[in-house]
């Protein structure tokens, strides 16, 4: 059986990272900012996962931090829901740039 190269999977995180980075400077609904620093957190485990699969393959560290940080993204969405729906039920809108109306 052979091993797809590592490269390969190095540019599908990198691409996976800068599209999630340009989703975060450009998106305007706090949803899609979200899901961009998903995006960015996803290709993070990639890279953990990857190096150690390729570098380490006898140990499972990389793996453990693949699991932990899926484990702190899950987290981290669940608490920028809850403030979200909160953010939505005081000024009916998810625009970043109506945020600055909280501050009133």
């Amino acid at each position: 059986m052979e091993l797809i190269p590592m490269e390969y999977y190095l540019v599908v995180s990198s691409i996976m990272f800068f599209a999630g980075i340009y989703g975060f400077i450009t998106r305007k609904n706090l949803i899609a900012v979200l899901i961009s620093v998903e995006l960015v957190l996803t290709s993070t485990d990639i890279n953990f996962a990857v190096f150690n699969r390729f570098l380490f393959p006898g140990h499972l560290e990389g793996m453990f931090f693949t699991l932990f940080s899926i484990g702190i993204s899950a987290a981290e969405t669940a608490v920028a829901i809850a403030i979200i729906i909160n953010i939505y039920r005081n000024i009916k809108n998810v625009e970043v740039r109506n945020l600055k109306k909280l501050k009133d």
